[in-house]
This record gives C-alpha cells, sequence and structure tokens, in this order.
C-alpha cells in the first residue's frame, strides 16, 4: 500500500524549460544596458544551450557568456548573483500542481521531494511555487551531501518518513536518476514524460500531474 509520494523537482513539478526561457528573457531586458550589444535572441538561445537544461551550473554558463560576447560592464560573478536572486520569480508551475497536491492531502499521503540542485535556490523555487507546506520532508542534494541516483538520498527519504521503499512511490523525469534509481531501491516508479527520452522503463508514465492521484487509489 502507497503511504507516501516523492516528486523530483526540475522537469516534474516545476516547468523548468519555461522557467529558464522567462528569466533569461527577463535578465536581458533587466540587464540591457551591459547585454545589449548581444542580439536578444542569441542571448536567450546561447545561454540555454550552455545550461543544458540544469545540469550545467552557472558559473560555468556565464562565464562562457562574458568571455564569447565581451561584456565588459558586468563581471560573470554579477549575471550568476543575478541568477541566484531572480530566478524564482520566473518559476512556471506544470498544469494542475496545486489540484494534485491538494487531492494526493486529501488522501492522507505523506509528500516528500528529493531535489539535485543546490540548497537555497531550489528551496526559493520550492517557496515561490507556493507548494512547501504540502510537503513532509524536502531533501536537496547540496544539503544532504549526497545526489540522485545515489540510492542513500532515498534511503535518507524513507528513513525521515519511517517508510518501507514498498511503502512509497517516486516520480521524476530523469530515467536513470529518478525512474530506474527509485525502482532498484523497490519503490514504485513514475515517470513524467519529458520529450527529451522515449521508451523509457518505469512502473506507470504520466502526461499530467494529476494523473498520479490515480495511481494512489
Amino acid at each position: 500500500m502507497i503511504k507516501a509520494v516523492l516528486f523530483d523537482l526540475d522537469g516534474t513539478l516545476l516547468n523548468r524549460d519555461a522557467s529558464v526561457a522567462q528569466f533569461i528573457q527577463n535578465q536581458y531586458e533587466r540587464l540591457v544596458d551591459s547585454v545589449g550589444h548581444i542580439p536578444k535572441e542569441e542571448y536567450i538561445a546561447r545561454f540555454i544551450e550552455l545550461d543544458a537544461r540544469g545540469y550545467v551550473w552557472k558559473d560555468t554558463v556565464y562565464q562562457q557568456i562574458v568571455k564569447e560576447y565581451k561584456i565588459t560592464k558586468f563581471h560573470w560573478e554579477d549575471l550568476l548573483k543575478d541568477y541566484i536572486e531572480e530566478f524564482k520569480h520566473s518559476c512556471v508551475p506544470f498544469p494542475n500542481l496545486i489540484r494534485m497536491l491538494d487531492e494526493l492531502k486529501g488522501k492522507s499521503l505523506k509528500l516528500g521531494i528529493i531535489t539535485n540542485g543546490q540548497g537555497k535556490f531550489q528551496m526559493d523555487n520550492i517557496k515561490a511555487l507556493g507548494i512547501e507546506e504540502y510537503f513532509d520532508i524536502i531533501l536537496v542534494s547540496e544539503w544532504e551531501g549526497l545526489k540522485k541516483p545515489d540510492k542513500r538520498i532515498f534511503e535518507k527519504a524513507l528513513h525521515r518518513l519511517n517508510l518501507s521503499a514498498s511503502e512509497a512511490m517516486f516520480i521524476g523525469d530523469h530515467p536513470e536518476n529518478d525512474v530506474k534509481a527509485s525502482m532498484q531501491m523497490g519503490m514504485v516508479g513514475v515517470w513524467k514524460r519529458d520529450a527529451q527520452w522515449s521508451m523509457v522503463e518505469a512502473d506507470y508514465i504520466v502526461n499530467d500531474l494529476i494523473e498520479i492521484v490515480d495511481l494512489v487509489i
């Protein structure tokens, strides 16, 4: 019997692709006096390319952008600081996020998040989505000293919930870090479909967050 539902954050609850696109456009407009010599669409496209869907941290991204485009009015660290402080204002949730969480809470399920990333940055984004209070546990890789797919971060979550793996379901967009890793733990692994991958082995596949509710009847 499923007693807890655990989630990845980026690409699962947070529509990161849409959030990044919104943020980088806002950043360009906010800092246009310093980056305006770069065509707007080129700045946006290059950032998204270097970001690699979040798998490259932004210190590397901004160092490359400053070097390539010869930005002199800002140091790369200033651009990184702007990213850290401003990204939360561009967070875009996936459809039915709050409705799904409300319905799961209505079933008296425990809820959690296990996400890779920087601690404060990820927490700022969770708060920006207005969902922090729904979760019994939130584990961020920087603060835990472990990152998915390391099984120990899943074990930590289960220990804090006082549950066995068979009593938990994990939902994520990454086939290896989320789905395969959780299934190897003995959890029910659910893939939230992402166009980047196909033919993902999972216990269940969902296209919309609201579909998760029917999996835990």
